[in-house]
């Protein structure tokens, strides 16, 4: 999973990708050039290294996502919990909790997270 680790400039970029998928890789480096300022080749540098990671795939000049957004998040939140704190959810939460008081809502929230993903 590290190869799948983006820094924040190009998760802006994979951005672009999610949002409008399936998007050319023309259409993908206008909006890079016009909201990251990039020249074309730095746009398709990207995006081949992107692909190369296993995020996304460029057929055909059709750039598609090969894992969602929500996978990928989901992917980085796993690998940080289990490089930072052994894999312990309740570890992360207490570390959080530590700097962070929840609001009533927010534990709600989470507490129907948590039933949600028992058996």
């Amino acid at each position: 999973m590290s190869n799948k680790k983006m820094g924040v400039i190009e998760s802006r970029f994979a951005d672009f990708i999610w949002n409008g998928e399936p998007i050319t890789s023309g259409q993908l480096v206008k909006m890079a050039e016009k909201e990251l300022g990039w020249k074309a080749t730095t746009s398709y540098t990207v995006l081949k290294r992107l692909c190369e990671r296993g995020i996304f795939q460029n057929k055909d000049g059709a750039v598609t996502s090969l894992i969602s957004r929500e996978e990928y998040y989901a992917l980085q939140s796993e690998q940080y919990v289990d490089e930072t704190f052994g894999g312990s959810l309740p570890a992360f939460l207490a570390a959080f909790g530590t700097r962070k008081k929840l609001s009533d809502k927010e534990v709600a929230e989470l507490q129907k997270i948590i039933d949600g993903m028992r058996g």
